[in-house]
């Protein structure tokens, strides 16, 4: 490094200063262990799973191409098995199967309902609903990839293997959608 690419004492402080404003003061209830983040990060996709159980029928409902609307509606039927299965993860660990509600699913649903409201019925929409699940999709993966990993690093075996099962059926998701937008939708929408 070259002196003049060497930080200057004055750049050094600032940045302490910026890192100091923007600490955050933990809540009264906030997590201190791993196994605390682990159950609170079980408790917020469970409220997730939930609530996809009501949105996904409605957004199968607005798809006009068969096959959206069918692997949405085979999707209703494996997010109930998700929430099946986190009944037996807390099960498992001995705590109550309850939500926490999960900011951030609410904010996807929020949009695509958002979606509904800005495109007319036919493809241009479906490739929204796609946009839209897709979505969905990949903060499923992330979350239950975290699961699999925080199951795996507390010794709680039986639970990785059920949160792994949820986290192949959620990436298989992501694919079904996939296909239905490169071979059709998108195809049509583009026309």
């Amino acid at each position: 490094m070259k002196n003049s690419e060497k930080p200057t004492e004055t750049k050094i402080a600032a940045a302490k200063s910026v890192k100091k404003n923007n600490l955050v003061e933990p809540a009264s209830d906030a997590a201190t262990d791993l196994r605390e983040l682990f159950i609170d990060s079980l408790k917020d996709i469970y409220w997730a799973e939930n609530a996809l159980v009501g949105a996904l029928p409605k957004m199968s409902a607005n798809a006009t191409a068969a096959s959206l609307s069918g692997v949405i509606l085979e999707h209703v039927l494996v997010t109930e098995n998700h929430v099946a299965r986190l009944d037996k993860v807390f099960d498992l660990l001995g705590e109550k199967a309850e939500g926490k509600k999960c900011e951030a699913m609410a904010g996807l649903l929020k949009e695509g309902d958002s979606i509904l409201l800005e495109t007319t019925p036919g493809s241009v929409r479906d490739a929204g609903i796609i946009s839209a699940s897709q979505k969905i999709e990949h903060y499923e993966i992330a979350t239950y990839g975290t699961l699999v990993a925080f199951a795996k690093a507390l010794g709680e075996n039986d639970a990785a293997k059920l949160l792994a099962q949820t986290l192949a059926e959620e990436k298989e998701a992501d694919c079904l959608l996939n296909d239905v937008a490169l071979n059709t939708v998108n195809i049509v929408a583009a026309e």
